[in-house]
């Protein structure tokens, strides 16, 4: 029971907005030591683990490319592209990103997209100018709304739309837990059933998109 300290240690660290690197390091030097490990062995786990996964760090060369991609005016292009379509709306254009982006993520390919890589440099500019299409006076309210609108169709269509692919680390995990209860279970049927729940998420959040579109028509240019 003493290794739940770690448990501890994250939601502690969590709740007073410590660094969460820092966070997650601690919990784990504090779970192998109540797990019985050396400093020795918690740090040789640290290495192997880093030395197995060195294509995480990959990642990290996302964000030097998106900064120096925003500086040379991504945002702007992203915006004056979108203007130059008459018949783009919010709704139309998230509808369609968020098309791609389930699809993408149910072939498991769900690095390809995301808010760093997709949603602030592109998706959310674009749906602003698409929401300055419909009101030109659009307040500063409705612009969050309508970029909080961008991340939560990234956030829905990757949630459902991953669960398809039957080698993603949700799926392995539900078919470990059902195992270890006895119920034995194949990956390729879980994702099977993932289908139906992706279709009706698509269909769910596509409405309320195209409500939005609705809702900005029948409001009034101010």
């Amino acid at each position: 029971m003493l290794t739940l300290l770690g448990v501890a240690v994250v939601i502690v660290g969590f709740a007073l907005r410590f660094n969460p690197l820092l966070v997650v390091v601690a919990s784990a030097l504090v779970t192998g030591l109540a797990a019985g490990m050396s400093p020795q062995d918690v740090l040789a786990a640290f290495g192997k683990a880093f030395n197995e996964n060195r294509f995480v760090s990959v990642a990290w060369l996302v964000l030097p490319a998106i900064g120096v991609l925003e500086r040379a005016g991504l945002q702007e292009r992203a915006r004056t592209l979108i203007a130059g379509i008459k018949a783009v709306t919010v709704g139309r254009l998230l509808l369609a990103y968020m098309f791609v982006r389930q699809i993408t993520a149910a072939v498991g390919l769900i690095s390809i997209a995301g808010h760093a890589q997709t949603v602030k440099p592109l998706v959310a500019p674009m749906a602003e100018a698409a929401a300055e299409l419909q009101d030109p006076n659009i307040t500063e309210d409705e612009r969050e709304k309508v970029r909080a609108m961008s991340a939560a169709t990234d956030n829905i269509a990757l949630f459902f739309g991953e669960d398809v692919f039957l080698a993603i680390g949700s799926i392995l995990l539900m078919v470990g837990f059902m195992q270890q209860s006895g119920i034995e279970v194949a990956p390729f049927e879980l994702s099977l059933w993932a289908i139906p729940t992706a279709v009706a998420a698509f269909f769910v959040h596509g409405a309320r998109l195209l409500l939005r579109d609705v809702r900005a028509k029948r409001t009034p240019a101010k």
